[in-house]
């Protein structure tokens, strides 16, 4: 059995709903429409702890919060310790040559998570510069290759626009394009192709850290979404729940008010540095075809979570809406798999821990007993079946407390642990999650029902957050689940 060789693409903060092919009203990415078309776009895909590292988590081990322990963020956690079954792993124990070009966010930052080598750019990364004193070299392999190319200083680094790595700032990147660090990472990518052993199948992930901030794509992506409608301010009836928390007038605010003129800008420059990223993506579907590698290939697009973008004044992500939850998953299997289909968009409610199930069973690999990630192959393939799950749990800490949501990708109920603030979503009728129902009479038995949901999902939560069948606001939350603390602990 010849085994397909298998690429995941991951594109750091990009919203479920950024692609035309869903519809998008100004955003043009024709490449990943192209290969939506080739296979099958999951419409309500979700990142279930929606911020980079414990999402990552999430990718790479094919497991549930609850699994893998992670449900907030936290830098400095030894990842193979923690987390030791990986999709890599498993690829290469099947022997499959394995490369990650990109964006990892794992600590220590060269720790491979089952790769043969890795290539690596996390972007700025505020924790490792503090602990490898801007020595570069032990952790980003993008900014010592910038300082060799011709007309650049030794001293150079993407930071030298100043345009933070959070910020809300955008301008257009201020050196050639070749240096972009997305430009770097499709090159990087295609190099390796030549490198690879031509014996071997292989499992090549990609990870671009944009459109991540800072928003800084080339001149021509960023200028042809200025010319948008001008951003205007939308609020729901419920925002004022985080009304504690709001900080006007910050650019690098997670929650409060900006000017809309700011955000027209952030948002020109969000989508151009999409618009960057589909052509690196066309370059590497382009590479594979050249290289005779096209017909035997998998490839898989999505993201860590998206960002807010200032809906309901929010900005960033780690929430439960729709702007920073839900993402964007494709995938097209080999064209040699004549079972798959093609164009097709399907309804089910999927998450990042589906990606390793899934791309596993597409090479014909078993799926090890530590994923419970369910295998999404059956969808890609037009059978009919039970759904993958009845609905999603999702949670993150943040704010001081564990935000908690549960969605079937048409209603979604959340609940903020501290505060105890509700929201009831009809995602069919208002997929812009205006209209608050939680207190509405008329819906008591729909949110009766999710708030159980929710209820089942939490019950024998360490953290207490269910006693006698009902939710229980105040308790003490951490980002790391016991039971990985304790396997760290014990490997020291």
């Amino acid at each position: 059995m010849t085994r397909p060789n298998v690429i995941l693409i991951c594109a750091d903060e990009w919203r479920g709903d950024c692609l035309s092919a869903a519809g998008h009203p100004h955003l043009q990415t024709p490449h990943l429409d192209e290969l939506a078309a080739a296979g099958t776009r999951f419409d309500h895909a979700y990142s279930a702890t929606p911020t980079c590292v414990p999402a990552r988590v999430a990718l790479f081990t094919g497991q549930s919060q609850e699994r893998h322990g992670r449900v907030g963020y936290q830098e400095g956690i030894p990842f193979e310790v923690a987390h030791p079954v990986t999709l890599a792993g498993e690829f290469r124990k099947a022997g499959y040559q394995t490369q990650a070009v990109g964006k990892m966010h794992v600590y220590p930052e060269r720790s491979r998570a089952g790769f043969d080598d890795v290539i690596l750019h996390d972007g700025f990364l505020h924790f490792a510069r503090r602990e490898h004193k801007l020595n570069f070299r032990f952790f980003d392999d993008y900014v010592p290759w910038l300082r060799r190319q011709p007309g650049v200083g030794p001293d150079e680094e993407y930071f030298d626009h100043g345009v933070n790595c959070n910020s809300t700032v955008a301008r257009p990147w201020d050196k050639a394009e070749r240096l972009h660090p997305t430009s770097w990472a499709g090159t990087q990518a295609i190099d390796w192709l030549y490198r690879r052993d031509p014996t071997r199948p292989f499992f090549l992930y990609l990870s671009f850290h944009r459109p991540h901030p800072p928003y800084d794509p080339p001149a021509w992506a960023f200028e042809q979404y200025l010319d948008l409608p001008a951003f205007r301010r939308r609020l729901g009836n419920w925002e004022h729940h985080y009304d504690r928390v709001r900080t006007d007038g910050l650019h690098q605010a997670a929650f409060g008010t900006l000017s809309e003129a700011v955000t027209h800008r952030a948002r020109a420059g969000y989508y151009g540095l999409m618009a960057h990223v589909d052509l690196q993506i066309m370059r590497l579907r382009e590479a594979l075809t050249g290289f005779g590698l096209a017909d035997n290939t998998v490839i898989a697009f999505t993201s860590d979570h998206g960002e807010m973008m200032g809906d309901h004044d929010f900005y960033r992500k780690a929430v439960g809406y729709e702007g920073s939850a839900r993402i964007p998953f494709i995938v097209a299997a080999a064209p040699s798999d004549g079972g798959a289909l093609r164009g097709a968009v399907a309804d089910q409610v999927v998450e990042l821990r589906d990606v390793m199930p899934t791309l596993l069973e597409l090479a014909g690999l078993p799926v090890p007993p530590e994923c419970d990630g369910k295998s999404l192959v059956p969808a890609l393939r037009g059978e009919n079946g039970l759904p993958v799950r009845r609905w999603l749990h999702g949670e993150h800490v943040y704010f001081g407390q564990s935000l908690q949501w549960v969605t079937d990708g048409h209603v979604k109920y959340l609940w903020a642990s501290g505060w105890g603030t509700e929201e009831l979503f009809d995602l069919d009728a208002d997929p812009e999650e205006l209209e608050n129902l939680a207190a509405d009479p008329t819906h008591a038995h729909l949110l009766e029902l999710w708030k159980s949901r929710l209820v089942q999902d939490l019950t024998g939560r360490e953290e207490g957050f269910v006693s006698d069948g009902r939710l229980v606001t105040g308790r003490a939350v951490v980002p790391i689940l016991t039971h990985t603390r304790l396997r760290l602990e014990a490997a020291r």
